[in-house]
């Protein structure tokens, strides 16, 4: 993990140093050792990057401390180095990095574009430190999809968590705004996807027609236009979640290209929201959970 240089170190009002007597979240810990301050003031000194475990920067409220670790609040904000425009890291240690991507930005390079691509702007960021230092790609997701993403920092990190991939991940949800009104509050959907030359992947009703892909959906909220989902995959097939709701009449907003009429607010209504895994060296179970955008949920107001 990298370890950020801050000012104000020697100045006995800049730093509050906290030590770890027991087990227990981050967020527990800080309101239980700063009570002057409030919820959201503690909120805060994390999203701007101001709380240090053992002199590493971390933002994850549930972060797990451990017994012995130092914590370190540094009340002097200063902007650190980061990746590319709208990128934003959420979590990151000497083995993995948890991203919290935009829309519109490519998982990795295309035909297209090269360069513009969260891969990239990752790996700029990890040569700050050492020109030799590289990121691989995980999984991947649509350009159009934003959310929680994950990249390994070497080759047999990326192996590990791929290859036992339904083992390491527990749980991982999609956040999803579909055009109607969906009336049953809850579903499966299964079928075998495949890939036309062109790129177009398309449901086949047997195990010959394609891949096996199974989604669950659960309706947040329904209005006579939209209907908000949270969705999650019992498999990871490229396209998945597009597909299958377009196969229930629902496509999801801004997804042309599998049928969507409608485009209200200006990308596609898809949203990694959850992503729990447990990680490839210590085993500790992880979970990461990134706001779902507030253009979805102003559709319902």
């Amino acid at each position: 993990m990298k370890k950020y240089q801050r000012q104000g170190h020697k100045g006995p009002n800049r730093q509050t140093h906290l030590d770890v007597a027991e087990p227990e979240e981050l967020m527990k810990f800080l309101i239980d050792k700063l009570p002057n301050k409030s919820r959201n003031n503690i909120k805060s000194l994390l999203t701007h990057r101001q709380v240090l475990v053992d002199e590493q920067v971390v933002t994850q409220y549930n972060y797990p401390l451990q017994v012995g670790q130092k914590v370190i609040i540094d009340w002097v904000l200063v902007r650190d180095e980061k990746p590319g425009r709208g990128l934003r890291i959420i979590y990151e240690d000497k083995d993995i990095i948890i991203i919290d991507k935009p829309s519109g930005l490519l998982s990795i390079a295309s035909d297209k574009e090269k360069q513009r691509t969260a891969y990239r702007q990752l790996t700029d960021y990890v040569r700050l430190n050492d020109v030799e230092n590289r990121i691989f790609i995980v999984h991947r997701l649509d350009r159009e999809t934003s959310g929680v993403m994950l990249f390994a920092k070497n080759e047999d990190i990326k192996r590990s968590l791929q290859d036992n991939w339904k083992e390491t991940v527990v749980d991982r949800a999609y956040i999803a705004v579909v055009e109607g009104k969906i009336e049953k509050k809850e579903g499966k959907i299964k079928s075998w996807l495949q890939e036309t030359k062109t790129r177009l992947v398309y449901s086949g009703s047997s195990p010959e027609d394609g891949q096996e892909a199974v989604t669950h959906y659960m309706v947040l909220e329904a209005g006579t236009r939209y209907s908000l989902l949270e969705i999650r995959l019992e498999t990871g097939r490229k396209n998945q979640i597009r597909v299958h709701m377009k196969d229930i009449g629902h496509s999801i907003i801004g997804d042309k290209k599998y049928g969507a009429m409608t485009n209200p607010i200006g990308r596609l209504g898809l949203h990694a929201h959850i992503l729990s895994f447990y990680h490839p060296v210590s085993g500790e179970l992880m979970r990461f959970e990134t706001e779902v955008p507030k253009k979805f949920s102003q559709l319902f107001k």
